[in-house]
């Protein structure tokens, strides 16, 4: 019995930290509690978070059966019944229970406020991981067109926390991959900002591999930082050296002509400036020839 009451305290704080919210964000008026039929609600279908932990959901269904929703669902009107914007879990739980009615709040809400409050209360309510809770940041600020500020006073979080959280979207895909299976802490991943993503798979395969802490991730990262790294030496490519002394002769009777005659390594180079030096060349060469 104390074990239930417990969670039924628990349960209680955290949905009065979603009730604020949805004070927050859900008009007042045209608004109403009502007992409402289970299966006349359809799930939201912005709803960000797809996959339930069943346990969890058991839990929650046996904390509603002792001590009663605390808290309703939200759901707006539709055509042939009810769309659920907040409350996926109770309503899941409540099924599980084998009720066949809700305590539901009817609003109002046009269809992108219901999926800001959808995401606002994912943010709230379940444990989403690192990865899931930036993206849900992101969303509700570029589909919402919020400020940092804004999201702050929406979510109950402190800027600098939504900001830092954002921040871990800049990483790759292969971290951002560790970080939702929970292989690496958010305090790694910023850690990484900044590097490429080839070091970045570098430092996450070293913290798994040798279980570093960050505190050491840290002082590999400067490491790696410190160390320049080093570029391939680009090898030249041998010419070969001639031998002009067989055609000696042709270079001194250009020469001979007032002409610029240059000789060295691997070309000859004739140094043209008139019309006039291209008639003596060809004269020359064609009374040899």
């Amino acid at each position: 019995m104390a074990k239930g009451m417990a969670l039924g305290r628990g349960l209680g704080e955290l949905l009065g930290e979603v009730e604020t919210a949805y004070e927050n964000s859900t008009p007042a008026s045209n608004s109403g509690i009502a007992a409402l039929d289970v299966n006349a609600i359809t799930p939201n279908p912005n709803q960000p978070r797809k996959i339930f932990d069943e346990e969890k959901l058991k839990e929650l269904s046996e904390s509603i059966k002792k001590h009663g929703l605390l808290q309703p669902v939200t759901v707006v009107e539709a055509d042939d019944g009810y769309i659920l914007v907040a409350g996926e879990r109770r309503l899941r739980a409540h099924k599980m229970a084998g009720m066949t009615t809700i305590k539901a709040i009817i609003t109002n809400l046009e269809e992108l406020q219901l999926r800001e409050v959808a995401l606002i209360e994912n943010i709230q309510r379940d444990d989403l991981n690192i990865v899931e809770l930036a993206y849900s940041y992101a969303q509700l600020l570029n589909e919402h067109s919020l400020t940092h500020d804004d999201l702050s006073q929406k979510v109950f979080k402190s800027r600098s926390s939504i900001t830092n959280t954002l921040r871990l979207l800049q990483l790759s895909p292969y971290v951002q991959q560790m970080l939702a299976n929970e292989k690496i802490s958010a305090g790694h991943g910023k850690i990484m900002l900044g590097l490429s993503e080839d070091d970045q798979k570098k430092v996450a395969d070293s913290i798994v591999g040798q279980k570093l802490s960050v505190r050491e991730t840290e002082q590999l990262v400067k490491q790696m930082k410190s160390t320049p790294e080093k570029k391939p030496k680009k090898l030249k490519s041998k010419q070969e050296k001639f031998d002009f002394e067989p055609i000696q002769n042709v270079i001194e009777l250009l020469g001979a002509l007032d002409l610029k005659v240059k000789a060295e390594k691997n070309y000859i180079k004739i140094e043209i400036n008139s019309q006039d030096d291209i008639d003596r060349i060809s004269n020359t060469f064609s009374n040899t020839l």
